[in-house]
């Protein structure tokens, strides 16, 4: 849950009472069970109603263009839990991160029958494994990164980091973290679990991935309150230092949702106007989005790794099931399917 949603979840509360979901167009097909083969898909992490226990994970089936709506209950006889944040696919096994129910959901990828369930969180964002007995998890409030022992699922420990940690990318043995509330991005020792660089980068860095070449790209939103204006950071992993930084030329471009292509050589981000994508050979950002915001409320963002397919999600009013367009890396519409409520993220099979 970002900020923005934390802030309406009162006025939602009101909204989900007096008003039904909207139902789905007939062209929507919608399946009741969950069905994973090893045919080509999208999980799409739906993070529900604040407080209302709606989260779910849908499932797209691009050859038959069939949408399983809630992967979880129907295979746990139960649901999911409060605000699903994000996914992580490790060693045949699905980590599902649940932030407001302060839990981390082990299940089948197939299946999606749940194995274990990772307590202990209090809010917990990203899931980045270490070794096969080890992963890192950040979390929104406890200020701390949490150290989790894969064979066991419990937490053994925290590495004390103040603020809220976002997302992270291991290379070799570092792992780079951003921290939304701070204008670093911090650099833990794998093999001690020790914090042992930081680098200076822009207020409010939330997102980070990696390129073709091995460096290391960070987007911050800025923050239009203390006059920081947002920016993208090149950084190189082998030495800590920030190569390249472009600034965004105003403060309330609001960038956000950095992604990489398959070939990992163009990057993709949602602002206040569109989609917009930039090869990382270029020192300027792009003017034009690829696709306009139009009347979507862009809330989400995916690029599939084998074919550049790009997946906007569209929360709409956080209330009623988003919708999901797909388009062609040139941005030209290919079609459309429903999710769940508050459609967020994209994970592809």
């Amino acid at each position: 849950m970002r900020l923005r949603r934390i802030k309406v979840a009162c006025f939602l509360s009101l909204l989900v009472a007096a008003n039904a979901c909207k139902k789905d167009k007939p062209e929507d097909k919608i399946q009741p069970t969950p069905v994973i083969t090893n045919s080509t898909g999208v999980f799409v992490v739906n993070e529900g109603t604040f407080n209302f226990g709606t989260a779910k994970i849908s499932y797209y089936n691009i050859a038959t263009d069939v949408v399983t709506e809630d992967l979880f209950k129907p295979a746990n006889n139960r649901p999911l839990g409060d605000v699903a944040q994000s996914m992580c696919f490790f060693n045949n096994k699905a980590y599902v991160v649940v932030n407001n129910s302060g839990k981390i959901e082990v299940v089948d990828p197939k299946t999606f029958v749940a194995s274990s369930t990772i307590s202990g969180f209090k809010s917990p964002r990203y899931f980045l494994p270490v070794n096969d007995n080890k992963a890192y998890v950040t979390d929104l409030f406890s200020n701390s990164i949490a150290v989790v022992d894969l064979t066991t699922n419990t937490i053994k420990k925290n590495i004390l980091c103040i603020g809220w940690t976002e997302q992270l990318v291991r290379v070799s043995d570092k792992a780079f973290v951003t921290n939304y509330n701070s204008d670093k991005v911090y650099v833990v020792n794998t093999t001690t679990d020790v914090i042992d660089d930081s680098i200076a980068v822009t207020y409010s860095c939330a997102s980070i991935t990696k390129d073709k070449n091995g460096f290391l790209w960070v987007l911050s939103s800025g923050n239009e309150k203390k006059n920081v204006f947002p920016e993208l950071f090149k950084i190189n992993p082998a030495n800590n230092k920030v190569e390249l930084s472009i600034q965004f030329s105003t403060l309330t471009d609001s960038p956000n949702r950095l992604c990489m292509n398959g070939s990992l050589d163009v990057l993709y981000y949602l602002a206040k106007n569109g989609v917009y994508k930039l090869p990382i050979g270029d020192t300027q950002l792009p003017t034009t989005p690829v696709i306009k915001k139009g009347n979507y409320n862009l809330y989400g963002l995916g690029i599939d790794p084998k074919n550049e397919t790009i997946y906007l999600a569209d929360a709409i009013d956080y209330v009623q099931i988003g919708k999901i367009y797909r388009y062609k890396p040139d941005g030209s519409f290919i079609n459309s399917f429903a999710a769940g409520i508050i459609p967020s993220s994209f994970y592809f099979n």
